[in-house]
């Protein structure tokens, strides 16, 4: 069907991403640590997914969490995670580099599309913190990015319908653009509709219980925000086979 929208789950495990395969997703978004917005993943997980799943994975590239202005230490290593990821099965690169004002940092970002070797590779949602997606958008066009995934530079995609619906006319056929952040299976038709997007990006998931801690609780291992760590959380396979259903029934 030419009017058959893509959905891309963000997943933050190679279970996610083979849960997400299962159910309808159409390509998954694979990272680390989605409790600090996404990682790079192991090698381990990538080559797990591609084991188990015949799907698209985009490779996130992100060496630590906070914004996109990093060190040159970080950014080779960074360098050196895009080279193994593809080398060892992912179809693609997901990163995002900035100069300390927010703008593009063009130089690393022609590096990591260099690296690609003709593969997609996008930009993430640095962009929504660009002072000018305009100007963003034209060096990421001149820079031959595939892809841009952005929220609108709002939170959420549903505050920003109209920015999206001006990103995606005003790039044409020169870059994608794929909505994400807060997309959900109540107002994906509406975000559809309202944007014309051929393309969304969500995540979900379920919680299932770990009990192999609780003879302790007073033992902890995580940072100063303790997370939970008698569970852990897994793609809502039923959910994204709901998403895809409704995508399908448009």
């Amino acid at each position: 069907m030419s009017n058959r929208v893509l959905l891309e789950i963000c997943c933050g495990s190679a279970e996610d991403a083979i849960e997400a395969a299962r159910n309808g997703a159409d390509r998954v978004e694979l990272n680390s640590n989605l409790f600090q917005g996404g990682l790079t993943p192991t090698i381990g997980a990538l080559r797990t997914v591609k084991r188990h799943a015949d799907i698209p994975v985009m490779a996130m590239v992100r060496p630590r969490a906070g914004g996109f202005l990093y060190t040159d230490i970080q950014f080779e290593t960074a360098c050196d995670d895009a080279r193994l990821l593809l080398e060892n099965g992912a179809d693609g690169l997901v990163f995002g580099f900035l100069h300390a004002d927010g703008t593009v940092d063009a130089e690393r970002t022609r590096e990591l599309v260099r690296i690609c070797e003709g593969r997609p590779c996008v930009f993430h949602r640095a962009i929504d913190v660009t002072p000018d997606w305009k100007r963003a958008l034209d060096t990421l066009i001149g820079l031959g990015v595939t892809r841009v995934l952005t929220s609108g530079q709002e939170s959420d995609v549903f505050f920003a319908l109209d920015t999206i619906k001006e990103m995606i006319e005003y790039a044409g056929d020169a870059i994608q653009i794929l909505p994400g952040a807060g997309i959900t299976l109540r107002n994906v038709d509406r975000v559809v509709a309202a944007t014309g997007c051929t393309q969304v990006h969500l995540a979900r998931h379920r919680t299932l219980p770990d009990p192999s801690v609780n003879n302790n609780r007073s033992i902890y291992y995580g940072g100063a925000l303790y997370p939970p760590e008698d569970s852990f959380d897994i793609t809502d396979g039923d959910y994204v086979a709901a998403v895809r259903r409704r995508l399908n029934e448009r």
